[in-house]
């Protein structure tokens, strides 16, 4: 068993690796009522071409498919249901499908160590059949249409739409109805058995625990069972073009008040580490800085009429895309699509604020060291930062070292027009 301690955060992780892969991590926070446990495979929706386990060919399975199978691990063998497990042993549980990684959860105050156990046995213990697969296609197609009615979800994926040109990751993480119809159990059992091998998971827990107690019953719990070496799962993606696949896209929906979404595409991917940590904070300090509620742009679209609370910014970047995203509810899409840029192109032109980098910075150094009360915010964010080779806690340094240079290198490096576009709903 390793420990990292971080001492400027008085936090300790303990990291140990079984034989049969599985990485374990343990985060005591001592003073916590509750305690929060991840089982999380990198595994997401953008992985839908691969060589599967104990085959030499590739294998193309259909969008949406990471999703579906996250549905199904909740079927058991026996029949039993494993919320009413959980729910028994007084916790709650749930899961969630990203681009990059499937998670399975619950978080208890109460039976910690049989939690574990339950939540390891389920996951690693596909009970789906033909029939079972046949009848979640019409649910997840419910659920997909649901999605498709919704102007914030339409807007948000029409961006990505126009951003990428091939890459899995402009499909919805949930497919299409069309995309789901072809899964069968076979092509699931397939996607399972590459990518649920312990070999490629994490299980994190954080709350007041012991880890060398926690680690000895995962332990156990793994060595009753049998897996085979796994080989690196080998994944295919599509080349991109930097560029943007198109400039515009307006949608026509039954809205009271129409949306307008832009962004930038990453054109430079593959980053992981320090390096993908100090670009990603880069980032969204600069998108503070132009968008933020404290920053003068901010007022100026209030005034203008142009915005209002729904307006938001993100940057989102893994190991195999990145992209900007900007906007909001506006009575004028065409009008705000145009100040947006407008902000952008005069943060270029113009010398960055020294004093409003400072501000922003504090700002988030607050913002993230106030998040590290949340056993939730933890473990869902250090299992993507391990997935990237980062490490959560470095954060807080990383931010104290990027300086007005760095961030004007990536300025000029991310919000490239020729990798620009956006999405507005209008109404119907």
């Amino acid at each position: 068993m390793k420990t990292e301690y971080f001492e400027r955060l008085q936090e300790t992780v303990y990291r140990h690796v079984l034989d049969n892969g599985l990485t374990v991590c343990v985060l005591p926070k001592k003073g916590f009522h509750k305690t929060y446990a991840t089982f999380t495979t990198q595994y997401g929706s953008i992985d839908n071409h691969f060589k599967p386990f104990y085959s030499e060919h590739w294998l193309q399975v259909p969008d949406g498919i990471a999703h579906f199978l996250e549905h199904k691990m909740f079927e058991q063998p026996d029949g039993t249901d494993v919320f009413q497990v959980f729910s028994r042993q007084g916790a709650e549980s749930n899961a969630f499908t990203t681009f990059t990684r499937t998670s399975y959860l619950f978080s208890s105050t109460s039976h910690v160590e049989k939690n574990i156990e339950t939540l390891l046995n389920f996951v690693q213990e596909p009970g789906f059949t033909e029939q079972s697969v046949e009848k979640e296609k019409g649910i997840i197609g419910q659920e997909i249409r649901m999605y498709n009615d919704n102007p914030d979800w339409r807007v948000y994926f029409g961006l990505i739409e126009n951003l990428y040109h091939t890459h899995p990751v402009r499909v919805d993480i949930a497919g299409t109805v069309s995309s789901i119809s072809h899964i069968t159990k076979d092509l699931l059992l397939d996607c399972y058995r590459t990518f649920y091998h312990p070999s490629n998971m994490v299980l994190f827990v954080v709350g007041p625990v012991d880890p060398e107690k926690i680690i000895a019953l995962v332990e156990a719990n793994q060595q009753a069972k049998n897996y085979d070496d796994a080989p690196p799962i080998e994944r295919r993606y599509p080349d991109e073009p930097k560029t943007a696949y198109q400039k515009e896209s307006v949608l026509k929906m039954a809205v009271q008040t129409p949306k307008c979404m832009i962004g930038f595409k990453e054109g430079r991917v593959h980053r992981e580490g320090g390096d993908l940590l100090r670009h990603e904070l880069a980032v969204q300090i600069l998108l503070e800085v132009m968008f933020g509620k404290s920053s003068e742009n901010y007022q100026a679209l209030v005034d203008e009429g142009l915005i209002d609370d729904s307006f938001s910014f993100e940057y989102t970047e893994e190991h195999e895309f990145g992209f900007s995203a900007v906007g909001g509810n506006t009575e004028d899409p065409d009008r705000l699509s145009e100040r947006l840029l407008e902000i952008v192109r005069a943060a270029k032109s113009g010398a960055l604020d020294e004093e409003s980098l400072h501000r922003v910075r504090k700002k988030k150094i607050g913002s993230f060291l106030k998040a590290l009360n949340s056993p939730e915010f933890i473990a869902n964010q250090y299992t993507r930062y391990f997935f990237n080779k980062m490490n959560l806690f470095d954060t807080v340094s990383a931010l104290e070292k990027l300086t007005a240079d760095d961030l004007v290198t990536v300025l000029n490096d991310h919000f490239k027009e020729e990798a620009f576009s956006q999405c507005k709903v209008v109404k119907k």
